[in-house]
Order: structure tokens, then C-alpha cells, then sequence
């Protein structure tokens, strides 16, 4: 049986990204089948490297922020301070498909090899730059990681509860959706390419990627004139719906319809809720929360999680546990799902990395190999544009890769 299609194989794509925005875009084209050329300087590479948990794996430069994103990858050393290593550059944009950076806006210009720099020589190539405030504007030219976009983008105002607020999201939101936007852009041009033959500049600002995904409460505010409710674990659109305490913990449940909070109220025993005037209705179930609250909390905390999850479910109302991270890894859906990937690296061990989520019949995209060491593929990268061992030793031994 033959091996299926890769989606992307025989896309060339240069990633001069760092830490988390860019490798995240450029992982998900990697898992896809494309050739994603890293290219890190010479010293320690990209940041990541050297961030994470494990001290020594970060003195390997292979931390486990940079093995969380880079799998597929290939690595290239390359000091673009220097004129050689920006020929080398401009040689492999002359074969690729894609660049993809993050650097703050105008760096790779002034390297010259920006977008205008390599449109000359490749007119099919697609350049993705992406930044926190995106290429123009006023703030354009700012520094910017993921927690400054928290703050500034209104995300950290809409979290938590009114005894702990503002409240950042507990992993870099801002970074992965930032990357998961380059990504599908990087796609479409790609695809316009394909109808029209001519590759194209794609600005991406992590401050634009996040604020969409405020969609219903933005609309609130946009449309209705409400400003964002300090609800905590509650949603706004329905009660109940939220956290709530059971005998021996915490259980979600999101009864956001009519029929599903009747359901609930059945199943708990308390089927006169249903006829009081202050939880008949959805509005007026929104508005008295905090009265209906503590009647559920009453008879959810006579049972286990376990037990109510089931209970609910069988009635067709959406409810789970509040799982660790440790547990929610290992729960038999996602384990049935392939969500992570096993995939040895050298000097490193068994790694346990994310495959891509999206389920392809025919063109499926996995992890097929590990995150790479600091200049792995320098030589079979430039042995494949002319260069010969020798003069790669010389390059070497410049500092040029």
C-alpha cells in the first residue's frame, strides 16, 4: 500500500521565526508536509532553545518550548548580519515558496532581504511577517510579546471575576492564535498563487489575530451597548451554565437550552424551579444566576462528578469533569484521536509532541521527525543549492553558518 499524499510536499518554506508566533505557524505547515527550513543564528539559535522546565535540555539548546514546536523541522545556521550569509539567503529564496518571520517591522529590510528585496528574484514567493502591532500604525514599531497583547487587546479585562480581575488566559494566547492566522493566510496565498501565479506580502498583527475571537462579547458591546460582565467560570449566554460544586469537586455544565435547563432541573430533583418566574425564562435565569446558584450547588453536591456527568449527559445536557492538564492529556477520546505523537530525538529521549488536529483523509498530516538540533541540516541544505564540503567548512569556520 502506498504511503498517502502530504498536502504541502514540495513546498519550500524559510522560517526565520523565534520563539512561539512564528514556529507555531510554521509547525502546523511543517505537519502538513511542507520543507520548513529554520534558520537560526549560528550561537544559540532561536530563544526557545533555551526556555523551558528542564535546565538541561535548555543547555543543549533544545528546551522544552523549542521541542514543542519545531518537529518536522530542519535547522540551518546563518548570521544574516553578514554579506555571505545573506547571499546564501537570497540563493535559497530563489527555491522557496514561503519565508515566514517575526521579527519587529523593517528588520528584515534592513538585512535586505525583505519583501521587496526577494519579490525581485522569486515573484511567486509568499513573505508572512508577523509582529505584535503588524507593519504600520502608530504602535507599529513597538516590542510586543504575548502578555502585552493580553492587556492591550482586552483580554485580560474580560477574565475572571470581580475579586480577580484583570486575569491573564494561562498559556500565551495571543502567540498561538497569532501563529494559527499566519498559517491559514500563508495557505490562501498560497492557493491564490496557484489560480494566479504571483506570490504576495502577508502582515499579520497579533493584536488583530486575538481580537476576533471576543466575537459574542465585542458584539455586546458593539452592537448592544453592554460592556463585558466579571462573571469567573460562568457564561454569559446561559444559566445555568458554568462551574459548579459537586461532592467531590467541580463539575461543568452548560444547560443552554430550554429544554436542556429543564432537563437539569429534572435530574436533580428540583422540577419546581421550572415554574418559578425568576428562572422560567433564559433572560430572567441570566439575571438571577446568583439566587439559582446555590439551589443546584445544594443537590449537585450530594453526588460525585462522575455520577452527574453521566446523569446529565444521558439527558442530552452538555456536562464534563474539570480535568488536569496531566489527566485531560491521557483521557481515552484524545489518546483515541492520535492528539500526541511519539518521536525519539537524539540526545534528548522520547518526546511526546502535538500532531496536527485537523483529520485529512487523504493528505493526513503527523509528526514524522524531531525537532532538530542547532545547525542539523546546514550542510545537506547548502550541498543541495552548489555548495561543496569544503566551502561549507570555510563558512564554518568564518562564522558565516
Amino acid at each position: 500500500m502506498s504511503a498517502p499524499r502530504r498536502l504541502l510536499e514540495g513546498v519550500r518554506v524559510l522560517d526565520c521565526t523565534n520563539v512561539l508566533s512564528g514556529p507555531f505557524a510554521t509547525l502546523h505547515l511543517a505537519l502538513l508536509g511542507a520543507e520548513v527550513i529554520k534558520i537560526e543564528n549560528p550561537v544559540d539559535g532561536d530563544l526557545a532553545r533555551k526556555l523551558g522546565c528542564v535546565p538541561g535540555l535548555n543547555e543543549k539548546l533544545m528546551g522544552t518550548s523549542f521541542l514543542a514546536q519545531n518537529a518536522n523541522k530542519k535547522s540551518l545556521t546563518l548570521n544574516l548580519k553578514e554579506s555571505e550569509a545573506k547571499a546564501i539567503f537570497r540563493k535559497l529564496a530563489e527555491t522557496a515558496d514561503v519565508v515566514v518571520e517575526n521579527f519587529r517591522p523593517g528588520v528584515m529590510d534592513r538585512l535586505g532581504v525583505g519583501y521587496a528585496a526577494l519579490k525581485e528574484i522569486n515573484p511567486r514567493l509568499v513573505f508572512c511577517a508577523i509582529s505584535g502591532f503588524g507593519a504600520t500604525g502608530p504602535d507599529a514599531s513597538k516590542p510586543a510579546y504575548d502578555q502585552i497583547i493580553q492587556g492591550l487587546s482586552g483580554v485580560m479585562a474580560v477574565n475572571g471575576d470581580e475579586r480577580l480581575n484583570p486575569l491573564r488566559c494561562g498559556f500565551p494566547v495571543c502567540d498561538t492564535v497569532g501563529g494559527l492566522n499566519a498559517a491559514f493566510a500563508i495557505m490562501a496565498a498560497l492557493y491564490d498563487r496557484e489560480r494566479t501565479g504571483e506570490g504576495q506580502f502577508i502582515d499579520v498583527a497579533l493584536l488583530d489575530a486575538i481580537m476576533p475571537l471576543m466575537g459574542w462579547v465585542a458584539a455586546n458591546l458593539l452592537i448592544g451597548g453592554q460592556e463585558p460582565e466579571l462573571l469567573g467560570n460562568d457564561n454569559f449566554t446561559a444559566a445555568p451554565s458554568g462551574t459548579f460544586v459537586t461532592r467531590d469537586g467541580y463539575i461543568n455544565i452548560a444547560a443552554n437550552k430550554q429544554e436542556q435547563w429543564e432537563a437539569v432541573a429534572d435530574a436533580l430533583g428540583v422540577p419546581e424551579l421550572k415554574a418559578d418566574p425568576r428562572f422560567q425564562k433564559r433572560d430572567a435565569r441570566k439575571k438571577n444566576r446568583k439566587a439559582l446558584t446555590p439551589l443546584l450547588e445544594a443537590k449537585l453536591r450530594e453526588r460525585d462528578t462522575t455520577e452527574w456527568v453521566e446523569t446529565l449527559n444521558a439527558k442530552g445536557v452538555p456536562s464534563g469533569a474539570i480535568l488536569s492538564l496531566g489527566a485531560a492529556l491521557e483521557q481515552p477520546q484524545v489518546v483515541h484521536r492520535g492528539t500526541l505523537a511519539t518521536v525519539e530525538a537524539k540526545g534528548v529521549g522520547t518526546l511526546r509532541l502535538f500532531n496536527l488536529t485537523a483529520r485529512f483523509e487523504k493528505t493526513p498530516g503527523k509528526v514524522e521527525s524531531p525537532p532538530p538540533r542547532l545547525g542539523d541540516h546546514t550542510a545537506e541544505i547548502l550541498g543541495g543549492i552548489g555548495y561543496t564540503p569544503e566551502r561549507i567548512a570555510e563558512l564554518r569556520e568564518k562564522g558565516i553558518v
